[in-house]
Parts: C-alpha cells; sequence; structure tokens
C-alpha cells in the first residue's frame, strides 16, 4: 500500500467530499468529524513521502500502470514533498479550528457542503503539488480555483458573492493563459510530461512558440499567485470570506500557486531558460519588489484587519517570488522557507482575527483596543504572528528574510536589501498600531473612533454576539476548539524561528535540486 501513497493523497480528500453530504444527512457534526480525519491523514502521508524522499530519492508512481509520458506520472521530490507536508498540516490545523467558527458565520443548512467542498479543494492542492503532468496540473488547479469559489461566497456577507465571483472572472483568464502555455508546449514537443518537457525543450529555446508558452505560463500563474499588479482579486477574497475560509486560502492557495510558478520555471523549462525577448526573470524582480513595498504601503491605509491581512499577503508574496528570480541558492532557500513561514504568520494571524469576531463580531482595527486583556491568548497568538510578519529575531519571519537579503548580496544586486529592509519598517507601523491598541489602550470618549480617528462602528454584532448580549459573554476567550490551533502555529512561528535548521535543511536541498545542484 504504501506505494500508492502519492495518490492516495489526493484520492482520500477527493472521496470523502462526496461520501461527506450522505454522512451529514444523519448528523452534521459527522462531516466536521470526517473533514478532520481526512486532513490529518493527508498530514501523515505527506509527511511519509517527504521522509521517504529524504532517505531513498524521489518518488515517482505512474497512474493505472501506464509508463511515462503516455501515462500520467505522479512525482514527490524535496519541493513538493516539502509544500506537501506544509499545506496538508495547514488543512489539518484549520479544520480544527473550523468547527465553532463557520457556526458562526455560515447558514446551517450548508455547513455539510462547506466541508465538502472544503476537501473538494484539499483534493486539488494536493493534485496541483503532486502532478508530473502539464495538462493534470492544469485539471487541478480548476479543481481547486471551483472549490475556491464556492468557499468565499459561503458565508452570509453579501460582498463576499461580488468577491467571489471577481475571483472567478480573474481565475478563468488565469486558467485560460495557463491552458494555452499547454497546448502551445505541446505543439513545440508532442508530450506533456514534466520531466519529458524538461529534456525536449533546451534544444527549442530559440522558438517563437516556446517562448509564447512560457509568457502565457508566467502570466497565468503570476494571476493566480496574485503577485502585484496582478492580486486585485485578493483583498476582497480575503476580507469578505468566512474567517476560516481566509484562513486557508491565504495559507494554502497562494502558497500552491508559488510552487506551480517554481516547478514551471525550474523544472520544466530550467534555470538556464532566461531569453533575452522575455526577460522573466528581470521582469519578475522589479514587479516582486513593488509587490513587497506596494503591499505594506496599503495594508497601512486598511481600517479592518482581514483588508490589512490581505494586502499585507500581496507583499510577502513578493517575498517568494524575489527570492526566487535573483537565482541563487541563498536566496532560493529563503524563499522556499517563505512558502512555510508564510503559511505559519498568515495562518495564525486569520485564526486569531477569526476567534476575535467569532466572540464579538468586530472586524475593524480599532475594534481590538485593550483586547490584550479580555482575550489574552489569542492576542498573544497575533502578536507572535505581527513580529514574525515584521521580521524581528528568533521568528520564521526573519530566517527566510535573511536569506533572501544575503543571496540578493551574493548575486550582488545589494539594492534589493534596502527594500527587505524598508518594507519590515512598513510592515512594524501598520501591525505596532494594532499592538498598541492591544495592550497600550488609549482612552476615548467615544467608542467608535479608532485607530487614525476613522470612526468606525465597534458595537457591530453577529448572531453569536448580538448588542443586547452583556459584555461578561461577549468577551472572554475563544473556544479551545479554536484556540488550540490557534496556538499551535503561534508556538511554530517561534519554534522554527529557534530551531531553523529543521526547514533550512529541506530547504537547501529543494534550493539546490531546482538549481540543478543535485
Amino acid at each position: 500500500m504504501a506505494e500508492h501513497l502519492p495518490v492516495l493523497v489526493i484520492v482520500i480528500p477527493l472521496m470523502s467530499a462526496v461520501i461527506i453530504p450522505l454522512a451529514g444527512r444523519a448528523n452534521s457534526l459527522y462531516s466536521w468529524y470526517i473533514t478532520v480525519a481526512v486532513t490529518f491523514s493527508c498530514f501523515l502521508i505527506s509527511s511519509s513521502l517527504l521522509n521517504t524522499v529524504m532517505n531513498t530519492g524521489r518518488i515517482s508512481y505512474w497512474l493505472g500502470g501506464w509508463e511515462p509520458p503516455w501515462g500520467i506520472e505522479y512525482v514527490i521530490d524535496y519541493l513538493n514533498g516539502f509544500v506537501l507536508v506544509v499545506v496538508s498540516f495547514i488543512l489539518f490545523i484549520v479544520s480544527l479550528y473550523a468547527r465553532k467558527s463557520i457556526e458562526m458565520e455560515i447558514d446551517e443548512d450548508k455547513t455539510t457542503t462547506f466541508y465538502s467542498i472544503y476537501l473538494l479543494f484539499a483534493a486539488g492542492l494536493m493534485g496541483i503539488i503532486n502532478t508530473g503532468d502539464i495538462f493534470n496540473l492544469y485539471v487541478f488547479i480548476e479543481i481547486a480555483s471551483l472549490a475556491g469559489y464556492a468557499l468565499i461566497a459561503a458565508g452570509r456577507k453579501r460582498e463576499a458573492l461580488m468577491a467571489s465571483y471577481n475571483y472567478l472572472i480573474l481565475g478563468t483568464i488565469a486558467a485560460t493563459f495557463i491552458l494555452l502555455g499547454i497546448g502551445y508546449l505541446y505543439m513545440a514537443t508532442g508530450t506533456l510530461n514534466m520531466a519529458d518537457l524538461r529534456e525536449k525543450l533546451p534544444a527549442l529555446y530559440d522558438s517563437k512558440v516556446v517562448l509564447t508558452a512560457f509568457a502565457f505560463f508566467t502570466v497565468g500563474l503570476s494571476l493566480k499567485l496574485a503577485l502585484f499588479p496582478l492580486h486585485i482579486w485578493l483583498p476582497n477574497a480575503y476580507a469578505y470570506s468566512p474567517s476560516v475560509v481566509g484562513a486557508v486560502m491565504a495559507a494554502t492557495a497562494t502558497k500552491v500557486g508559488a510552487y506551480a510558478m517554481l516547478r514551471i520555471m525550474f523544472t520544466v523549462f530550467r534555470v538556464d531558460f532566461d531569453p533575452e525577448a522575455v526577460p522573466v526573470t528581470k521582469i519578475l524582480l522589479v514587479l516582486s519588489s513593488i509587490a513587497i513595498i506596494a503591499g505594506s504601503v496599503l495594508a497601512i491605509a486598511q481600517t479592518t484587519i482581514k483588508r490589512m491581512l490581505a494586502y499585507s499577503s500581496v507583499g510577502q508574496i513578493g517575498y517568494i517570488v524575489l527570492g526566487a528570480a535573483l537565482v541563487n541558492q541563498t536566496a532560493m532557500t529563503g524563499s522556499i522557507l517563505h512558502i512555510l513561514n508564510h503559511a505559519l504568520m498568515k495562518g495564525t494571524l486569520f485564526l486569531a482575527t477569526g476567534a476575535v469576531v467569532y466572540k464579538t463580531g468586530i472586524d475593524d482595527i480599532s475594534g481590538l483596543r485593550g483586547m490584550g486583556r479580555k482575550m489574552p491568548f489569542s492576542m498573544a497568538a497575533f502578536t507572535i504572528g505581527g513580529l514574525s510578519m515584521i521580521g524581528v529575531p528568533l521568528t520564521v519571519g526573519f530566517v527566510s528574510k535573511w536569506y533572501i537579503a544575503v543571496g540578493a548580496l551574493n548575486a550582488g544586486m545589494w539594492y534589493f536589501v534596502p527594500v527587505i529592509l524598508l518594507s519590515s519598517l512598513l510592515t512594524t507601523v501598520y501591525f505596532w498600531r494594532i499592538i498598541e491598541s492591544i495592550y497600550f489602550p488609549r482612552k476615548t470618549k467615544d467608542r467608535g473612533q479608532g485607530a487614525g480617528g476613522r470612526g468606525q462602528n465597534t458595537e457591530r454584532r453577529t448572531q453569536s454576539a448580538d448588542i443586547n448580549t452583556p459584555e461578561s459573554e461577549i468577551y472572554g476567550e475563544a473556544p479551545l476548539g479554536m484556540l488550540i490551533p490557534t496556538l499551535i502555529l503561534a508556538g511554530l512561528c517561534i519554534f522554527f524561528g529557534v530551531a531553523a535548521f529543521l526547514p533550512v535543511s529541506v530547504a537547501e536541498k529543494t534550493a539546490a535540486m531546482l538549481l540543478g545542484g543535485m
């Protein structure tokens, strides 16, 4: 059975997504139990696959026994083994957290459907990561995207429908670009297998068809990744979706997009593909630098927590792309590390924010005033996530930023170091105003006047905490089912900042593999 693990990590959530509606008819709680069990099993399988790769090397699985390039091949190496563990772990942690959160933010009759779509989303992500076939990659991108559109629209906010629709339109455009890229590559090479493409493409690097395919792939994946200025779908999608959806999208969807870009750029096209006609690495260096600064500046201007975190994600995606575009092992190590680190940091922040929304119905930054006393553990987790985003030493954010900065110096591109430092300074500005409000609230006559005097209404209440509820019931720590997953992610932000050698050892081998060193 062990030899089938590469496909089981996809099949298990895919089949469970079909089973959940049947189980939910008996008791909607069964849907949650199945989701937790399935995501945990995916994490165990992913960990086993990564361990096998670390000990014995690359794993190849032929679907249906058909030998590649004729059949579909699933491949596990350092890169997708690492990303599999990150994504499956986040999916598991968020599923633990989800029960209480969606009770408040999603209609009861939709909860079973929500869990079914959640597992469909998980299956899509697992498929994107595992496949060694570019058309199969497109199929799984569409599965994950369609599930993502539905998850974003699942809440009670009417704005979520428009956010989902905008994401659908832009996601369809991105998918069309990717499909065109696949078509041009197949026309030039006659194969869809990534390993086979890797062997055939070097002789065709000067082909205009191949250059066109690469351009389509880059634009399509940049849109899926939400790389500035193709990020316009992301802020509303994160801000108006249910808290648990914002958490899983921020921590996994864009990370898988980053993985797909790395896979196409460095596995299919190889590191030596850098045509003068399409200077992609130079373009990505410029766009990622702009993203890093613009994301931070736009985050400062926000008055709601989720939108601030959304724009912050735009900047953090820039770090991943910058490290990859520098094309040296140190910077690439930082880029790969940031896939893990940003998943942990942003997962922590969204889950802590969701806990506040659950207890108070407040999403305004001004509404966090004094919350350090009312929800000490949730706010401690939020603070750890914020410090990690800034890049304070002994947190995960510092480690990946350090590697990217050193990589820039090694590449002779010192001018990217001030970009990283300026971004950290801007991140300090927008997170410190929240941390200050949480722990050192200023006394004001009007509770509605928040940070920056924007006058947000902090008396809003959701169905779980309406305006007539006594304050003693409104405030207080989140339920343990929400608090424990949040604290686990916050703890890992510190643990992997101190014991950085653990993820670094995997990231260094992954970077060497991508750049042709092993």
